[in-house]
């Protein structure tokens, strides 16, 4: 039984390709919800960007015939579902209570389409506003939220695997350095650690070779990078994959203190100016701010900017102090230094937008906060030679669009997972502060 979809504002400006994302369904799109649209459209950001998109698309689909009357979704398949914009609903069958707004008008054309199908056809709204969700269950209209691009973050991949093996494949492992577990489900670049299954607290580990279909023992870092040496087993897998030149895209998730920026910032910095591998050190991250925004900043770009990207100052004023909070000899060589000599460069991701960044160390905090279109623009910037590092906590998002779930990061880490250029790890383990990790796992 095909269904019909009745659509929300907000589920065409989180993805305006959600058109075409119900198979052989119908989609519904109310005329109050392309009104709505057209108040975003000169909005220069990524909302505006999304209506002006779903402008352009609805556009297309008018010269197949009228919208009023139902166009054909896709051209190539016989069983293709048809959109609809819906003028006509019956107010009425609301209380006086729910008699305006954008999202009653929704309610009103789903029930006047419930009452004209009765059983033959199941209607449905879709929606990320979770008040019109309850308001859809309160009228019997079955309600859900759009979940074509949304990752189950309870099940987020996390890039380790424990696996439980004899002493005696542990004692091979030391000698050969390697091992294969056939009937072991991998992935490319995924970090083992391999447990005794007699004694938990005896383990080795290493990282999978998706060429050789083998575990790989690694040789850990033992002088650290410019004064930073991992605390714990996840930093140490972290550390591995943003030194390993071959890996060209590291996701890092984790709560607050975990280190990941400063791990990946420390890497940068190593493979800049101490191997030159790269070109330069980029760091950027969106311009979110955490409760009231406090307004325009006076002074010139830089200074506007000084207090948005303050934590990647912190970072670096921390790793040219040679890993310690005293002022030490190092601190001379300051990070403006590096700026001055084009090695590094910190700024806001505003204007990433038709830049192609070739052989650069690019480094991307706060990465949750960005949308899965930001996230691809981001990563279709990458020229020869370019890794990319994605950094942040899915469970602190500031973005009112986004989730745990939709989010740009939680995003790539799913596509990405068994792509042999990528490798992700998710650090559980604070390290900032007794405080900062009391703090990450209590409030």
């Amino acid at each position: 039984m095909k269904k019909v979809f009745v659509l929300d504002t907000n589920v065409l400006l989180s993805n305006p390709d959600s058109i075409f994302k119900f198979d052989d369904n119908d989609v519904v799109i109310p005329i109050s919800v392309i009104e709505e649209i057209d108040t975003f459209k000169k909005d220069q950001s990524e909302t505006g960007r999304n209506a002006r998109e779903v402008s352009r698309i609805l556009d297309r689909l008018r010269k197949k015939g009228a919208l009023s009357s139902g166009v054909r979704l896709f051209d190539e398949r016989a069983d293709s579902g048809s959109l609809f914009i819906y003028l006509g609903h019956n107010m009425e069958i609301l209380p006086e209570l729910l008699a305006d707004g954008t999202d009653n008008h929704i309610l009103a054309i789903a029930l006047t389409l419930q009452k004209q199908f009765g059983e033959s056809r199941a209607v449905i709204v879709i929606t990320k506003d979770s008040n019109l969700r309850i308001k859809s269950d309160a009228f019997g209209i079955p309600a859900e939220d759009f979940e074509a691009d949304k990752v189950d973050i309870g099940h987020l991949y996390s890039g380790i695997l424990n696996v439980k093996i004899d002493s005696s494949a542990i004692n091979s492992f030391y000698t050969k350095r390697e091992l294969a577990l056939p009937g072991t489900d991998i992935m490319p670049n995924q970090f083992i650690v391999l447990e005794d299954d007699r004694d938990a607290t005896q383990f080795v580990y290493g990282r999978y070779d998706h060429q050789e279909h083998v575990v790989r023992m690694l040789d850990p870092h033992a002088d650290g990078v410019w004064g930073i040496y991992p605390r714990n087993i996840e930093q140490t897998f972290a550390l591995e994959a943003l030194l390993d030149d071959s890996i060209k895209l590291v996701t890092l998730s984790g709560n607050a203190g975990t280190g990941k920026t400063l791990l990946a910032i420390a890497a940068g910095l190593t493979k800049t100016t101490d191997e030159d591998e790269y070109h330069k050190l980029l760091v950027a991250r969106p311009v979110f701010p955490l409760g009231k925004d406090i307004g325009f900043l006076p002074g010139d770009l830089n200074e506007k900017l000084n207090p948005w990207m303050q934590p990647i100052y912190d970072n670096l004023e921390l790793l040219l102090s040679g890993g310690t909070h005293t002022r030490q000899k190092r601190l001379s060589k300051n990070y403006q230094e590096l700026i001055n000599q084009g090695m590094l460069q910190v700024e806001p991701l505003t204007y990433i937008r038709g830049r192609s960044l070739p052989n650069i160390f690019f480094v991307v905090d706060e990465a949750q906060n960005l949308t899965p279109h930001e996230i691809k623009t981001i990563l279709t910037r990458a020229g020869e030679g370019t890794k990319i590092v994605l950094t942040g906590d899915p469970y602190q998002i500031d973005n009112p669009y986004i989730d745990s779930q939709n989010n740009g990061l939680t995003y790539v880490i799913e596509k990405f997972r068994r792509e042999p250029i990528a490798a992700h790890v998710t650090l559980r383990r604070g390290e900032r502060s007794e405080l900062a990790t009391a703090a990450a796992t209590l409030l």
